[in-house]
């Protein structure tokens, strides 16, 4: 079912604040969502990632202040899916939190980017994320609590269509791909990714069959528009000429 709408319509759909401080955080109830339209047939996921908003003493957050972006392809109505996402996301919501969720097209996405830039540097307010929003045509509403999720949830849409902001914390297959030493053909073509690049540029996608170390902790990042998993040369596996870069080193590129 999930081969027969790879080519449907792209749609993102950005949440936020879903969690509490005893509770598993936005990006993991991220994931579960992918696993809940997937298993309804409702959508097929391309992948979540991760964006870092400003922290600020000003702006009420759990832990790091980050929301979650989806995307998936789909071939249901936007009200039906929407109506999906929203069940679903009150069912998830941890007591005290404040749910955001949107859903956009990249067309639209790409309409509140600047949104989305201003979000990680100036305290907004939801007003000016309702505003927005409705500008571009964007379904946005807030769930829970004092609807502050709305501000993040729309943000991380923006971020993601401007394309150079965010790390993947879910592309298929690739964390149990972890800790594997896996040729670069094969992780492009079980996980999705669109490139494997070393920092300076330079493509391993042309080089299937040399083999990367994934390690820990393999984490795509976005640039300009696209998915892909920076190595380095040298790595402790005998059999693989690279490794991923560092944990550190790849959130002081995409934190």
């Amino acid at each position: 079912m999930l081969q027969a709408i790879s080519n449907e319509p792209v749609w993102l759909i950005g949440i936020d604040d879903t969690d509490n401080l005893d509770t598993r955080g936005t990006g993991y109830r991220a994931r579960c969502l992918v696993a809940a339209l997937e298993e309804a047939d409702m959508a097929q996921a391309v992948g979540v990632t991760r964006h870092q908003l400003l922290l600020d003493d000003r702006i009420p957050y759990t832990s790091h202040n980050s929301s979650a972006c989806l995307e998936v392809r789909s071939p249901r109505h936007a009200d039906e899916l929407y109506e999906f996402c929203r069940v679903f996301m009150l069912g998830e919501a941890a007591s005290g939190s404040d749910v955001g969720l949107c859903l956009a097209t990249p067309a639209q996405g790409a309409a509140v980017a600047a949104f989305g830039r201003a979000a990680k540097c100036e305290v907004l307010d939801q007003a000016r994320a309702h505003e927005s929003a409705r500008a571009a045509g964007i379904r946005l509403s807030g769930l829970t609590g004092t609807r502050d999720g709305v501000i993040g949830s729309l943000a991380g849409v923006g971020l993601f269509a401007d394309g150079n902001d965010g790390r993947y914390i879910w592309k298929r297959r690739l964390r149990e791909m972890g800790e594997q030493s896996v040729p670069v053909g094969d992780i492009m073509d079980a996980t999705g990714i669109d490139d494997v690049r070393e920092m300076d540029g330079a493509s391993l996608a042309t080089q299937p069959d040399t083999l990367v170390a994934l390690g820990p902790w393999p984490r795509p990042v976005r640039v300009d528009g696209l998915s892909v998993l920076f190595v380095e040369k040298g790595t402790a596996h005998e059999s693989a000429a690279y490794c991923c870069i560092d944990k550190q080193r790849l959130k002081a590129f995409r934190p």
